[in-house]
């Protein structure tokens, strides 16, 4: 990088530090994004914090461009922010899965868990390209943590590693039921569990695709007070696709037979070219039969997308009513007669 981007982004990330610094909790168990470049002004360039662990995200088109950057980054926010205790870079665009998987570049052992409002979730950091714990869901996890009836049952589809399910859990759920088809990946579940001393006999794993899963359930005719949807935005196997961007209602409308009277579908799109007026006209059209309602929209946490003085640009597709491309809606369902409902 030329020393007049390197000074750019250094401003950058101060901004963006600084707008997050209520956030940055004095005993650092907690998760966060610290920079968001899509947003913040440095698109190739994503930085999260998990406890004292600092995730950075190189989405430049070349690696070489995107190590360099990660290194300009990784050395100006050490400076910065003199608890981290890791750093850990992913080069998303690259064609070698341990470096999207990440590797450590400074420090010891990642941390292993956060707290978030109250509950402890597992973390793998190198497990996935991701960090296996989604933070744009943060306030869906809050709200599943205060569903009611307490004692009730959920089913989390596409669970990945079941942290919405957990939430629920926390909160009172008498029964979660956790489907994803990777038992490896829903196996932090269970370690969520131990660290907040949960009854993990309250929770089901079953490493099924989504479309057999579904099917089973309507076969045996059980019924959920809440079912939590959060797919890819497009993935296919032999069972069927699910196309965020093309059909957003139909994976919801599959869902809806699993749903008790007065019972809620969480739905996540995070599809980012889908607009949110589009979105919205779609789940009005679900509604029109009087067995569906929206709830609530749920806002991503602001640190997601950033703050009024550090956001420069805006999301591909505009996500309004929505705040951010991962549009999160509560849907209340009402159980049609014939359903025996």
């Amino acid at each position: 990088m030329e020393l007049s981007g390197i000074g750019i982004l250094k401003d950058q990330l101060d901004r963006a530090v600084a707008a997050r610094a209520a956030l940055i909790d004095p005993n650092h168990i907690t998760a966060l994004r610290l920079f968001n470049g899509f947003y913040e002004g440095c698109p190739e360039l994503v930085a999260d914090v998990y406890a004292r662990t600092l995730v950075l995200y190189g989405y430049a088109s070349s690696v070489e461009r995107s190590l360099s950057l990660l290194a300009s980054a990784q050395a100006h926010l050490l400076l910065r922010l003199g608890w981290l205790g890791c750093v850990i870079q992913k080069v998303r665009t690259s064609p070698d899965l341990a470096l999207r998987r990440g590797r450590i570049t400074s420090g010891g052992i990642p941390d292993q868990q956060v707290c978030e409002n109250g509950v402890w979730y597992a973390i793998d950091l190198l497990m996935n390209q991701d960090a296996s714990l989604y933070l744009d869901t943060r306030n869906l996890r809050l709200w599943l943590q205060g569903l009611r009836p307490t004692g009730g049952s959920v089913l989390n589809t596409f669970a990945y590693t079941g942290a919405l399910g957990v939430a629920a859990l926390a909160g009172g759920a008498g029964r979660v039921v956790q489907v994803d088809r990777s038992r490896k990946f829903m196996q932090l579940a269970l370690q969520s569990c131990a660290l907040n001393h949960l009854d993990a006999a309250r929770m089901e794993l079953q490493a099924v695709d989504f479309f057999s899963a579904v099917a089973h359930f309507k076969r045996t005719g059980e019924l959920f007070d809440c079912v939590i949807v959060d797919p890819p935005y497009f993935s296919t196997t032999g069972k069927g696709t699910v196309n965020l961007l093309a059909e957003a209602g139909r994976v919801i409308n599959k869902l809806r037979p699993l749903v008790k009277d007065g019972g809620y579908i969480a739905a996540i799109n995070n599809a980012l070219f889908l607009k949110g007026v589009d979105y919205f006209a779609s789940l009005e059209q679900l509604c029109q039969d009087g067995y569906l309602a929206i709830e609530s929209l749920i806002p991503a946490p602001q640190d997601q997308s950033g703050y009024p003085d550090t956001i420069v640009s805006q999301a591909p597709a505009d996500p309004a009513p929505f705040n951010h491309p991962t549009k999160i809606v509560i849907l209340k369902v009402k159980r049609k007669p014939s359903s025996g409902g």
